[in-house]
């Protein structure tokens, strides 16, 4: 697949709005960044739709946009003419397109104020805002095993959860069911957990740059577990160096 003007749209999006996961990508074999770019950046504008307004009732027009734009996907036919939709249209299939659309729905949450209703709910946010995009990523990539992108995605997904934990208190929201100290630590060893079942997994080879999108998952949810304090504080980035070391080794490894 060659970069065109719609392709190469969707890497500057994901440049400019999702560094980390441009960086992961671009850490990716070139073909594989073609079919990474509109996923992310999909993902990205579905990210700040409930951001954009305080009118609950845009944001959610906003979402539901996403969600008949992903039906047109899934149904094979006609797709609206759209930097990102039209390039996504062509790497997606209809069950990708579903993983996504489930994406769409648990973003929901973010438009409102209210918390999560349990840890279950938590849980289930994680797993359908980030275990569902590497799943659809690493089936737009040749075929990914579920349980590896849930855990692997889960892991990744609540290591930037708890990188964003005083931004969402900033913004009126109530991002943790539990804020104590030991509860943080606790859903912390709880994605380095499912980390660790991910990694016992193969992965096929040409799925395995769905995987790079967690490649800082393991060193934030270790300091967020060891030091939970970090997480209100907004204290678990990582070095620039230690970061780019530790993408090339993952890169290189094809494992996070």
């Amino acid at each position: 697949m060659e970069f065109d003007d719609d392709l190469t749209a969707c890497a500057q999006l994901v440049e400019r709005g999702d560094p980390d996961r441009f960086a992961a990508a671009m850490a990716a074999p070139v073909e594989a960044r073609a079919v990474l770019f509109p996923i992310y950046a999909a993902n990205l504008e579905i990210a700040r739709a409930p951001w954009l307004t305080q009118e609950s009732m845009i944001a959610e027009m906003r979402l539901q946009w996403w969600r008949d734009a992903l039906e047109e996907i899934g149904a094979g036919g006609q797709v609206r003419r759209h930097e990102v939709v039209t390039p996504l249209s062509r790497v997606l299939d209809a069950e990708g397109a579903r993983l996504l659309d489930r994406l769409v729905g648990a973003r929901r949450w973010d438009i409102y104020r209210d918390a999560f209703e349990d840890e279950a709910h938590f849980i289930r946010y994680i797993e359908e805002t980030s275990g569902h995009l590497m799943l659809a990523a690493g089936r737009a990539l040749g075929g990914m095993p579920e349980e590896v992108a849930l855990d692997a995605g889960y892991a990744a997904g609540l290591a930037q959860f708890l990188r964003a934990v005083p931004e969402l208190e900033s913004k009126g929201r109530v991002p943790l069911v539990d804020g104590r100290a030991e509860a943080v630590a606790a859903i912390a060893r709880d994605g380095l957990a499912r980390l660790a079942r991910a990694r016992q997994t193969s992965v096929p080879k040409a799925a395995r740059p769905a995987l790079l999108a967690g490649w800082q998952a393991a060193p934030v949810l270790r300091l967020a577990a060891k030091e939970p304090a970090r997480v209100g504080a907004g204290e678990l980035e990582l070095s620039e160096f230690g970061k780019r070391i530790r993408l090339l080794r993952a890169a290189a490894r094809g494992r996070i």
